[in-house]
């Protein structure tokens, strides 16, 4: 059983619906990979793609149009979880446990009751306060490093806590990293975020950020892009990516380290080249789609990790901070 704590299938969704009149599409682009990866559930996210960030309003709402008619089609594959009890109903269906969460809250502006439509009449339980952009709440890690959260920011980042939702801090910037630190209140996670000591990627995360995610009772997702695994194209695979879960569990331990495997083989290729010049390969080789997703925990067994810990890393320590975290 393995939670994927990143994945954009919703934007796939969106993409296909729209332009290609599309329907049921997990069913027939992603659900032969999720099985054959022994993926049983997964965050997916609310993502603005490029280009349609110039209205991050409207594809928004496309998105949530496209995750409402896909539920209703997919219904007897998919399980929405909006509490805890949903996980154990949808493993005993035989069902995708699906967990909406934000990546970036752009849509919103300044107002912060948005983000409580978004957790009643969408279902999300887990947010972003950023992608890569600058917004009305904070920046992106590209953007100026200077930028830390602004008062919005704050606002929303106790609205996240106040609420029950899941605190993500993958993609701010090392400012802004730091200011929702202050305000966490309880577990904060790097859901697609690896070490920055072995490859110094700003998108990973220092020491020091490790070590303050883990004093929130937090984790960190491993993530399979390749621009996060190693700066050399050769080394940018499988056993790399458990270099990175060994230094992060000796650093931190076990406990804190999920998967969060960004897998973006299925995206365009615009929406791609916005974040990664591998637009043929984006993820690194032996984690390239959800099929592989068990190759990483095939590595860290031969290397002497106990079924235990592999259940924690596969599953278990993104169940704990949900139960933890959800009202």
């Amino acid at each position: 059983m393995i939670f994927d704590g990143h994945g954009d299938i919703w934007t796939d969704v969106t993409c296909r619906r729209i332009e290609h009149q599309e329907r049921d599409v997990f069913r027939r682009r992603h659900l032969k990979k999720f099985r054959e990866g022994n993926v049983t559930g997964g965050i997916f996210v609310i993502w603005i793609d490029p280009p349609h960030d110039r209205d991050p309003v409207k594809r928004s709402a496309q998105i949530v149009e496209s995750i409402r008619a896909e539920q209703r089609e997919a219904a007897d594959i998919l399980q929405p979880v909006t509490c805890f009890r949903d996980f154990e109903t949808g493993e005993a269906a035989g069902k995708i446990n699906v967990v909406t969460g934000m990546e970036g809250l752009s849509q919103i502006g300044e107002d912060i009751d948005r983000i409580d439509c978004f957790y009643e009449e969408v279902g999300v339980r887990h947010a972003m306060l950023t992608w890569n952009e600058q917004n009305a709440l904070a920046a992106g890690w590209p953007q100026d490093k200077d930028q830390g959260l602004t008062e919005a920011g704050v606002k929303a980042v106790r609205r996240i806590r106040d609420l029950g939702m899941v605190m993500d801090v993958s993609h701010l910037n090392d400012k802004g990293f730091w200011d929702v630190m202050k305000l966490a209140g309880g577990p904060v996670i790097a859901s697609h975020s690896n070490a920055r000591s072995i490859c110094p990627a700003m998108r990973n995360l220092s020491d020091d950020m490790l070590k303050a995610i883990a004093e929130t009772d937090g984790l960190v997702g491993m993530n399979s892009l390749r621009e996060f695994i190693d700066e050399k194209y050769e080394n940018q695979n499988v056993e790399r990516l458990a270099d990175h879960v060994e230094y992060i569990a000796d650093l931190i331990g076990i406990r804190h380290v999920g998967l969060g495997y960004d897998f973006d083989d299925y995206l365009g290729r615009e929406a791609l080249g916005s974040f990664s010049s591998n637009l043929d390969s984006p993820s690194g080789r032996g984690v390239s789609n959800e099929a592989e997703a068990g190759n990483l925990l095939k590595v860290l067994k031969n290397r002497g990790y106990t079924d235990e810990d592999l259940d924690a890393v596969a599953y278990g320590n993104f169940y704990r901070v949900f139960k933890a975290v959800w009202k």
